[in-house]
């Protein structure tokens, strides 16, 4: 487990300087426009009121090459494809504040826990007019030897303008995730054997009926998931339903 999370940041890192990123997608609020930044595998940038948000920075600084620097940092979970410190100290991260679990907060540096405050499953905070409230994600069946396990690590849903947007983390096809509503935007990941499978995925989806979904977060042991599969079962029962794919791998 451990060797796979080095071998993968290596290989992101490795890759970064070659990589041009997909470009970015728009949407109304009535705010402003929300822009959405895919980056890479779990990495994404929104933009809001003159106000940015990346979540789980990792990669590689050269990734975030011409990306307005962050006012608000999201990191879900301790492994290094969300809480990349390499990546973190190499970026120009000292005037933003970082939203974690307590999990993830402990394991920083002394100096990014001087910028960090702690959001545990279930709490609400606001920040710069950006309502952010942490969700749990999980592995099922619940053991203790979980990858994932329930408490940890976050899911997050942020109420930007008129605009809710659900970042699912690592998990699988929790109830809390099937209980969502009125989702605008959901960022949903897919990768066996870490997460959920597109069959689950997909049935999560439709469950809880986002506006848009992007698979995210599909790269594991065997290789990326098939989303176009993912967007065919999702498309096939609700069309209403957007599933916008986009390159999170760039550069393999």
């Amino acid at each position: 487990m451990k060797r796979f999370f080095a071998l993968l940041c290596y290989l992101v890192t490795l890759t970064a300087h070659a990589q041009k990123l997909t470009p970015a997608d728009r949407m109304k609020t009535n705010g402003g426009k929300l822009v959405i930044q895919p980056v890479m595998h779990a990495s994404l940038v929104l933009q809001w009121n003159a106000k940015t948000i990346w979540v789980d920075p990792s990669g590689g600084a050269n990734l975030y090459t011409g990306l307005n620097s962050p006012h608000i940092i999201l990191l879900t979970d301790i492994h290094g494809d969300h809480m990349d410190l390499k990546t973190l100290e190499a970026l120009p991260i000292h005037n933003a504040k970082i939203i974690a679990p307590q999990a993830v907060i402990d394991k920083l540096p002394a100096r990014m826990k001087a910028q960090a405050m702690a959001l545990n499953n279930g709490d609400k905070m606001e920040v710069m007019d950006i309502h952010i409230k942490a969700l749990p994600m999980y592995n099922l069946p619940e053991t203790a030897d979980s990858r994932h396990p329930k408490g940890r690590g976050n899911g997050y849903v942020l109420s930007i303008g008129t605009k809710k947007v659900y970042i699912s983390g690592d998990t699988e096809d929790i109830p809390e995730m099937r209980d969502l509503d009125d989702i605008d935007v959901a960022f949903v990941c897919m990768n066996l054997p870490f997460t959920m499978d597109v069959d689950q995925a997909a049935d999560a989806v439709l469950n809880f009926k986002p506006k848009v979904v992007y698979p995210y977060h599909y790269r594991g042991q065997k290789g990326l998931s098939d989303v176009n599969a993912f967007k065919a079962k999702v498309e096939a029962k609700n069309r209403k339903i957007e599933v916008r794919l986009r390159n999170w791998y760039p550069a393999l």
